[in-house]
């Protein structure tokens, strides 16, 4: 699972792993689409790996190392709740743990900080220094 996510991640020069019926992802990936960005999307609620590919993306990307991570959850919730608390910190009231974003293969944020660097107007140098952006 680990060599799929990391292949997913780097596929294109921005990757996104959502899920769906989740308005903030919809806002990143409207955002994205937008500034003429054909990111590639992942929607873990409708793939049949994605649960795993979950527990991947928090074992990688947030430093659980695979253990004392969130136990499994047919639902999900948990998963979230853990996600987001690791992502955002303060018991996961920062914001939910999807979209994951990642720029030329590497972890981004969410929502919070995707809209953050654009707002400052770092989106934009770091699609174009990834080869998202041509202009």
């Amino acid at each position: 699972m680990a060599e799929m996510v990391a292949r997913l991640a780097s596929e294109r020069a921005v990757v996104v792993f959502t899920k769906s019926g989740c308005c903030m992802c919809t806002a990143v990936t409207t955002l994205l689409g937008e500034l003429a960005v054909s990111a590639a999307v992942h929607e873990l609620d409708r793939d049949p790996l994605g649960k795993e590919m979950e527990r991947e993306l928090a074992r990688r990307l947030y430093g659980s190392g695979g253990r004392g991570g969130p136990p499994p959850d047919p639902l999900g919730k948990e998963m979230e709740r853990e996600l987001a608390r690791r992502l955002y910190g303060s018991g996961g009231r920062g914001g939910p743990a999807v979209p994951a974003v990642f720029i030329g293969g590497s972890l981004v944020g969410g929502t919070s900080k995707v809209m953050a660097m654009h707002l400052k107007g770092e989106l934009v140098p770091m699609l174009k220094s990834a080869g998202a952006l041509w202009l």
